[in-house]
């Protein structure tokens, strides 16, 4: 019977380690670090599809209120984010920082 106790015991502990591995990063480890290749980008997620927060309203993934939320990021490729149309953007594209937005 200590073989089979030992054998579950140890068939939990794999499956359970497979499965924490298999997890994506939370969303607070996503708010302090962008994915390799990727950058924060500001003002382009429509509402709910939000990646994190940048600030009040928001709390975390998908939960922005409105478009092009100006405090909500989305992870966007490097390089593309100042390219990306936001209507509520001061400069009517997609900014690297948290900014006060106007209306879409």
């Amino acid at each position: 019977m200590n073989h089979t106790v030992n054998a579950a015991t140890l068939a939990l502990a794999l499956g359970t380690a497979m499965g924490i591995a298999s997890v994506p990063a939370t969303a607070s480890e996503m708010h302090g670090q962008e994915t390799s290749g990727n950058e924060k980008c500001y003002g382009v997620a429509l509402k709910g599809q939000n990646d994190c927060m940048a600030g009040g309203g928001v709390t975390c993934s998908g939960s922005s209120k409105t478009d092009y939320q100006a405090n909500a990021w989305k992870l966007v490729p490097a390089g593309t984010c100042t390219k990306m149309s936001s209507p509520t953007s001061p400069t009517g594209y997609g900014q690297l920082e948290a900014f006060e937005g106007t209306s879409a």
